[in-house]
């Protein structure tokens, strides 16, 4: 049970959690899907996005798990952005 000064306890603060919109959120859970397919493939998988993201060939992506479709339906720009969003979000701060 909660003492009444609980509420004071800065081990009880709400925690803030920066906003992801949708399409990120999308955008996160295919990267995982195919990271985790390369992976399990037995690909280097942070090559084999890199030499996609480069050069837009869907073979660096392997097809196991449908991580080449997954991919696909993503656009190189949209990629990208999200992925400096990511990389940067200690960074910059909204």
């Amino acid at each position: 049970m909660l003492s009444k000064n609980a509420h004071h306890d800065t081990n009880y603060s709400t925690r803030k959690f920066p906003s992801m919109s949708d399409r990120d959120a999308t955008i996160r859970e295919i990267l995982f899907a195919v990271y985790e397919a390369l992976e399990e493939k037995g690909y280097n998988p942070i090559s084999q996005i890199v030499g996609y993201i480069l050069s837009e060939d869907p073979t660096y992506i392997t097809s196991y798990r449908n991580a080449r479709g997954l991919i696909s339906r993503l656009d190189r720009d949209e990629l990208l952005d999200a992925l400096a969003k990511f990389y940067f979000s200690d960074i910059v701060k909204k």
